[in-house]
């Protein structure tokens, strides 16, 4: 079969091969037919080595499709059967399962360690223990969460990570309150999710903030009530807050120095949402002093801080009554064998989502 493989860390091109084999077939997993998926930032950064992950391996985490075969020991799933790629699922038996913080769950994590794709010339990973960049993948059962007909597979594939990701972190982490003012600072897919997110909790002045002029025009499209440059932040504020600083500021690129110009720009009592992913070795800076006297709330937020399965019910139920638009974030699409394209459009801002068509 088809996959698109990083060979090793650092490499800016991917190489698609028809040589590949999904493997780890057996009790408990499931073969999945990849229809869709997502090219999201974190694959970016797993490829420049800015999140941790074995090489060589086969990008892309946010997908889905159709099962093929399931192994023995799996209940509720079944040949033919839609589904969403969940790289992050929940054991239910784990400590912070327990607690209900699902998100915070390792098992998908070690999953990360295990090849599930081989090649003659030896193992391959999947990114997340998944690796959508292929026309087939291999995953616990766990991982392949159904979901009804009238939900087409680019939509669910977008569910599977970046709209789940911005959503929930204003639903779930900030809940964001009626009124209040945000800002929220990277605007691609996840950032417009926190956008949308923003507008449905009720918030009365949304900010957004990107280097892209186009972005900011989508962000605006999407319930943004103003967007702007990372330059023109500062006036933003003042003309929206009077200076104070906004009530809720969602940092979506994964970097101290973007963290740091979020703080600054939350004022006092407000709340600071860290959504990028980012680098072990890029610490975030803060003073004792001002972490007491500002009294500000730093929330990261993991996968939308909340229950994965309920966030993606929540997502499909809002997409159906068209409070939220999903079709509009794919701005661009692209065959498997084009995947390079979509990487461009990735780093030069010019997509919001491109959809990879397998």
């Amino acid at each position: 079969m088809r996959a698109a493989v990083l060979h090793e860390i650092g490499q800016e091109k991917l190489d698609v091969h028809d040589d590949v084999e999904a493997v780890g077939f057996g009790p408990g997993k499931v073969r999945v037919r990849v229809r869709a998926t997502g090219l999201c930032h974190s694959d970016l950064s797993a490829m420049s080595g800015v999140l941790p992950q074995p090489a060589p391996f086969v990008p892309g985490h946010e997908g889905a499709g159709e099962i093929l075969e399931v192994g023995d020991g799996v209940r509720g799933l079944k040949p033919g059967d839609r589904v969403v790629i969940c790289w992050l699922p929940a054991c239910g038996a784990c400590p912070a399962c327990k607690r209900g913080q699902t998100q915070l769950c390792l098992a998908g994590f070690m999953n990360a360690g295990t090849p599930n794709f081989r090649r003659t010339a030896g193992d391959v990973f999947g990114f997340a223990g998944t690796g959508t960049f292929a026309e087939e993948v291999v995953v616990d059962a766990g991982c392949a969460v159904p979901i009804p007909e009238d939900v087409p597979f680019d939509i669910a594939a977008l569910i599977g990570c970046g709209v789940t990701t911005g959503l929930g972190a204003a639903l779930n982490t900030a809940d964001v309150q009626a009124g209040s003012s945000v800002a929220v600072i990277g605007c691609g897919g996840v950032g417009i999710s926190a956008v949308q997110g923003a507008r449905l909790k009720g918030a009365a002045e949304i900010v957004a903030v990107d280097p892209v002029a186009s972005r900011r025009d989508a962000a605006l499209r999407f319930g943004a009530t103003k967007a702007v440059s990372p330059d023109e932040l500062a006036d933003a504020k003042q003309q929206v807050t009077g200076g104070e600083g906004f009530d809720y500021v969602f940092e979506v690129v994964g970097k101290s120095a973007t963290a740091r110009t979020a703080y600054e720009h939350t004022r006092r009592g407000g709340t600071l949402v860290v959504v990028g992913a980012g680098a072990l070795d890029d610490f975030l800076q803060l003073n004792m002093f001002e972490l007491f006297f500002d009294e500000k709330r730093i929330l990261p937020s993991m996968y939308g801080g909340g229950d994965v399965l309920r966030s993606y019910e929540r997502a499909i139920a809002l997409w159906r009554a068209g409070r939220i638009d999903l079709a509009g974030l794919i701005t661009h699409r692209v065959p498997l064998a084009e995947i390079n394209e979509a990487l461009d459009q990735m780093r030069t801002g010019t997509a919001l989502r491109t959809c990879i068509e397998i």
